[in-house]
């Protein structure tokens, strides 16, 4: 796979974090090294675009194909899936095959554990893969074929403790309330939603929270909080304190865990990796990063991810080129709520802070930076943010990176003066 001369570069998982790492080194290496991108899809699932699937779109058109765009940057493109780390030996057992690194980035994301919540499985739809949604988008059409009949509904969106990005459960819930309204169906469609969390989008601060809470007063969707669930029955949710929501559809973000479990690296109890916060280095493995979803930050999210995988591939490019690193990772969401009649953008800085049941919040030194703002634009914005993804991935360049981010950046600066807060 690789000359003696230069060292071997192994990235292990095809998401965001994996595909940002491997084009981000490409693009500051160019030929110092040899790198290798493992994945068990041939394809990049545009994630964060799915809740459009309930709603009528393709799947097909988030994904993009991995063979070109590894091809075009001379980086190898292994369709297996990584099954165990020696990082004694500095291999990794990939379907049979053992492959060696002299660094490698984990960036195998995170999976659901639904059998948590006794009855989850069996009694909710879930919010996670692509089937998940289409057979999401036939509940949907349900309700709409249900109130013309005159049936009333009731539809309860659910968080349980565990997860770890409710953000795209609360995009749906708004989505559903407008996308109703469209069809001239709210009026017997009833919406609720509760959260073990203390707010609503706790990870993100105040702002979000006094939004979501805003917004479902003016939709008329009941919302709880501090809502812990036990467990799942056909037609109710019974929560710890003996209160029960009812629902005839119901629809959850699972308890999130590690998508691959890797026992010679350390680990919290969900298999989410333990690294160091700013260059993501394994705790006691200095040859061996975790980007995005597969680390131990509490907060599993696309862009947290694309900034974690680019302090990790700055890390090596630094060490493979004698330098010092030119950026660390400083955790700042970004993110843009759909809604179908406007969306909401959000950029927080957080910090760590020990507690588990809580354990990020907004930076108190950098509350300048934290934004929050809806507007109709902000639609504009998430829609042209997609569509850059899908240029710069399918080129082979980081998203995150270079001159064409420089020039987002701007111009996002500009829109969050104008349309944030």
């Amino acid at each position: 796979m690789a000359s003696q001369a230069k060292p071997v570069i192994l990235i292990l998982g095809g998401g965001f974090g994996g595909l940002e790492a491997a084009f981000y080194l490409r693009m500051h290496l160019k030929d110092r090294a040899d790198i290798a991108l493992v994945s068990d899809q041939a394809h990049f699932l545009f994630k964060p675009n799915s809740i459009y699937i309930p709603f009528g779109l393709d799947p097909e058109r988030l994904k993009i194909p991995l063979d070109r765009p590894t091809r075009r940057k001379g980086i190898a493109f292994v369709q297996a899936r990584a099954r165990e780390i020696d990082p004694t030996a500095k291999r990794v057992n990939v379907d049979g095959q053992s492959l060696a690194y002299d660094f490698l980035v984990v960036a195998t994301g995170a999976g659901m554990r639904p059998e948590e919540v006794p009855g989850l499985r069996e009694h909710a739809h879930s919010v996670w893969t692509p089937d998940d949604m289409l057979r999401l988008r036939g509940e949907f059409s349900n309700l709409v074929e249900q109130a013309k009949r005159g049936q009333r509904r009731q539809v309860l969106f659910l968080v349980p403790q565990n997860n770890k990005c409710s953000g795209p459960l609360y995009e749906m819930g708004l989505m559903l309330d407008t996308w109703l309204r469209g069809k001239k169906a709210r009026n017997m469609v009833s919406i609720a939603w509760a959260t073990y969390e203390e707010g609503y989008i706790q990870a993100f601060g105040p702002r979000l929270h006094e939004m979501v809470t805003e917004e479902f007063r003016r939709r008329g969707i009941e919302g709880h909080t501090r809502y812990l669930v036990e467990r799942v029955e056909p037609r109710d949710v019974v929560f710890r304190d003996g209160q029960r929501l009812p629902f005839d559809l119901l629809v959850v973000f699972p308890p999130y865990v590690a998508s691959t479990a890797f026992p010679g690296l350390p680990a919290d109890e969900r298999g989410f990796i333990a690294a160091d916060l700013a260059s993501r280095q394994v705790a006691g493995h200095p040859d061996i990063y975790v980007a995005g979803d597969a680390s131990d930050f509490p907060v599993k999210q696309a862009f947290l991810a694309f900034l974690q995988a680019d302090a990790a591939a700055e890390h090596i490019a630094s060490r493979v080129l004698d330098k010092a690193p030119s950026l660390v990772f400083e955790p700042t969401s970004m993110c843009i709520m759909e809604q179908f009649d406007k969306a909401t953008f959000a950029q927080v800085p957080l910090r760590l802070t020990g507690v588990p049941e809580k354990p990020v919040e907004v930076r108190p030194d950098l509350t300048a930076l934290y934004r929050v703002g809806s507007s109709k634009m902000w639609r504009v914005g998430k829609k042209f943010l997609g569509g850059y993804l899908g240029w710069r991935f399918r080129a082979g360049n980081p998203f995150h990176a270079g001159a064409p981010w420089r020039c987002i950046d701007v111009a996002l600066k500009v829109m969050t003066r104008l349309l944030a807060r």
